[in-house]
């Protein structure tokens, strides 16, 4: 079983694995795109895409100089906690695209609206223990999403940022993602123009993180955004 395969069956069994720890970037993005070709296969649809290490605190720690990508499918819109080897909720900035993004204009032209969302990530490998690489093989721990409406496109710089989950509450800011959402926007376009990832017209782009994750016990989850409105949902397992 290939690498492709084993993220594929740990993440549909909810089995933790042993994490691979000897990729390169160029071989992570590889597995990352058979593992997303295993999903379509199974008939899960591209729906966007999203960021990770969108925090220079983050990039430090793991020791990389760019944001990471992974994609969003049709299988992880609306799932919240169920089936999942360790979900966390994670407050976001989403952007939608109105075209497809080719490079005959920047990327913020190619965007119609924004919302405040909350991404559920879930690493698939053992003790929650990983490299870089290990993350952008498993598909940057994309697990699910869930988005508040859709707001017009406007600048959402420094918006006070409040997640809950259960009894459990932290605030941020989205400064905190690259100074300035737009700006995790201009990277996504750079990376996925390197790594061979499409950015289609309708796709969601989850931004990154705007405050640390919090574990995803059950309870009520809410994630509110200055300007922007709530997003909720009920996090029990189901």
């Amino acid at each position: 079983m290939n690498h492709a395969e084993t993220l594929h069956k740990a993440q549909r069994t909810a089995t933790a694995i042993p994490n691979f720890g000897d990729l390169t970037v160029e071989d992570a993005y590889a597995v990352q795109h058979s593992l997303i070709a295993l999903r379509e296969r199974d008939g899960e649809i591209v729906t966007g895409v999203k960021l990770g290490f969108t925090s220079e605190a983050k990039m430090r720690q793991m020791g990389v100089s760019e944001v990471i990508v992974g994609r969003l499918t049709s299988a992880m819109a609306g799932r919240t906690s169920e089936n999942l080897v360790h979900p966390k909720a994670e407050p976001e900035i989403a952007y939608r695209l109105s075209r497809d993004v080719d490079g005959t204009v920047p990327i913020l032209e190619c965007v119609d609206a924004v919302a405040a969302a909350v991404e559920i990530i879930d690493s698939r490998y053992r003790d929650f223990r990983f490299t870089c690489t290990d993350v952008i093989a498993d598909n940057a721990s994309a697990a699910g999403y869930v988005i508040g409406p859709w707001q017009p496109m406007t600048v959402v710089s420094d918006r006070t940022v409040r997640l809950t989950v259960g009894s459990s509450i932290v605030e941020g800011s989205t400064s905190a993602i690259l100074g300035d959402p737009a700006n995790a926007l201009t990277a996504l376009e750079e990376v996925a123009r390197r790594r061979g990832i499409p950015l289609r017209a309708g796709y969601v782009v989850l931004a990154g993180a705007a405050t640390v994750a919090l574990p995803l016990t059950g309870g009520h989850v809410e994630c509110s955004i200055d300007g922007l409105g709530p997003v909720s949902f009920e996090g029990r397992p189901r």
